[in-house]
């Protein structure tokens, strides 16, 4: 099989640990297939390198006279600069250096207004579905459709206090399906209603251009490390009113402006307006840089080539597993529903946890299995109990016993065609013959069972 044609446009971008090598349970070792970019992408050759060049000038930012704190100060805001047009961000909106995706949510619904309510599917990961506590939230059911998706916020924000502030809060591609969400009919179906809307792009922004522009949502957050930038970095880029009027998300240095006290013993404080509110403490100057690294390097690189190359990935997959009928692939919209480099499935007669085990002992594959951090909809697809047990691991469950949990691959910029070859003729040779070798459950894991040869 042949993923590839035109190697020209779709060659894949070199990326950290293309050599590794792996030990294989039943003897040798054989180079590392990551195929589990949704979790974590490597790095990209290109980040690794600018950050490498950049390490001996480090040094602290805003607050030092000296040439290397002006210098990663200038680099610090240029990153920011980058991002803004890496996302095509409108003149006013602010870009927020912050540790993830999660994190960038989390200061998201600490700014909101008082009375605020927020609108999220179900189908969400727990980044985006969790952190509204403080606020009334409507938890909206999966929708099968792109339009039913539409349909559903529509019917929800026209029930809602017309004067009220409103936020909806939607992913830009599934982390368990990979599939595109209408996230521009969904923008404007919210701010039809009032509602403004924030982009989680954790998934979108490694495989897709991203526009707060053109999809007219009012924030968008991602992650660096799903980016091909590591170092815990992250970013919330959108409108600056919520964050100028609300607290600081955390109170310190870089936040304020001017602190005096007062008569009375206590202090006064004068927070700053712009996007250091937000960025109290000395922030990740390495990861902002690696993160407008990445950004600078997929745009030289072209979308257009990165997403063709993807498609043919993708479909690599789904041909190669045609013919195999013990798998199924989840799915929301429709197996042929466009989507990114992630697909989840389940493999009639394998605990998922031991068929994730045995691609990774005997096959040097790595791959995800369980929940993936969207525990309602991975539910929702295998049709389970909403109070079923269904961790990550598989628990007592051997080789045929049925798991709450499914199966995911994914891969991106930097994954190699031999990759997705040997997924595919694994994936075969798992359900034709089975595993090799015996397993057992330890810690909730299914791990290669080392005092016996299966």
């Amino acid at each position: 099989m042949s993923v590839a044609a035109d190697t020209s446009v779709r060659a894949p971008l070199p990326v950290l640990g293309r050599d590794v090598t792996v030990p294989l349970v039943t003897g040798g070792e054989v180079t590392y297939a990551a195929l589990d970019y949704a979790a974590s992408a490597p790095a990209l050759q290109r980040v690794w390198d600018d950050v490498a060049a950049y390490a001996p000038y480090y040094g602290s930012v805003h607050r030092g006279a000296g040439y290397l704190s002006q210098l990663s100060t200038d680099l610090f805001e240029n990153a920011r600069r980058t991002v803004a047009d890496f996302l095509d961000c409108r003149t006013g909106d602010q870009v927020v250096f912050t540790r993830s995706t999660t994190d960038s949510l989390n200061l998201l619904a600490t700014v909101l207004p008082d009375g605020c309510e927020v609108f999220v599917f179900e189908t969400e990961h727990h980044a985006s579905l969790l952190p509204w506590r403080g606020a009334r939230v409507t938890f909206l059911d999966a929708p099968r459709s792109p339009r039913q998706a539409v349909e559903t916020l529509e019917r929800a924000l026209a029930d809602r206090d017309p004067h009220g502030p409103a936020l909806v809060c939607v992913t830009g591609a599934s982390n368990v399906t990979g599939e595109l969400w209408p996230v521009r009919e969904l923008a404007a179906a919210a701010h039809a209603h009032g509602a403004r809307i924030v982009l989680d792009a954790a998934q979108l922004a490694p495989h897709h251009p991203v526009s707060v522009r053109d999809l007219d949502v009012d924030w968008v957050a991602f992650s660096g490390h799903k980016l091909y930038a590591p170092f815990g970095s992250g970013v919330l880029a959108g409108r600056a009113d919520w964050l100028r009027e609300a607290e600081p998300y955390l109170a310190g240095g870089g936040a304020s402006r001017r602190v005096t006290r007062r008569g009375d013993g206590g202090v006064d404080v004068e927070w700053h307006d712009g996007a250091a509110r937000h960025e109290a403490g000395s922030p990740n100057v390495i990861g902002a840089y690696s993160i407008a690294s990445a950004c600078t390097a997929l745009t030289e690189a072209g979308f257009d080539a990165l997403v063709a190359r993807e498609e043919e990935l993708i479909g690599a997959v789904r041909a190669g597993l045609a013919d195999v009928p013990e798998v199924r692939f989840l799915s929301l919209f429709g197996d042929d529903a466009p989507r990114v480099g992630v697909l989840s499935f389940v493999v009639e007669g394998w605990n998922s946890s031991h068929f994730a085990a045995a691609l990774s002992a005997e096959y040097g594959i790595g791959v995800r299995d369980g929940l993936f951090c969207a525990h309602p909809l991975v539910r929702t697809l295998l049709g389970g109990d909403a109070g079923a047990q269904g961790e990550c691991g598989a628990p007592e469950a051997g080789p045929g016993e049925k798991s709450l949990n499914a199966i995911r691959v994914s891969f991106g910029a930097g994954t190699p065609d031999e990759h997705v070859e040997r997924f595919v003729r694994a994936v075969r040779e798992l359900v034709r013959d089975g595993a090799r070798w015996s397993y057992r459950t330890v810690d909730g894991r299914c791990v290669p069972d080392t005092s016996a040869r299966g």
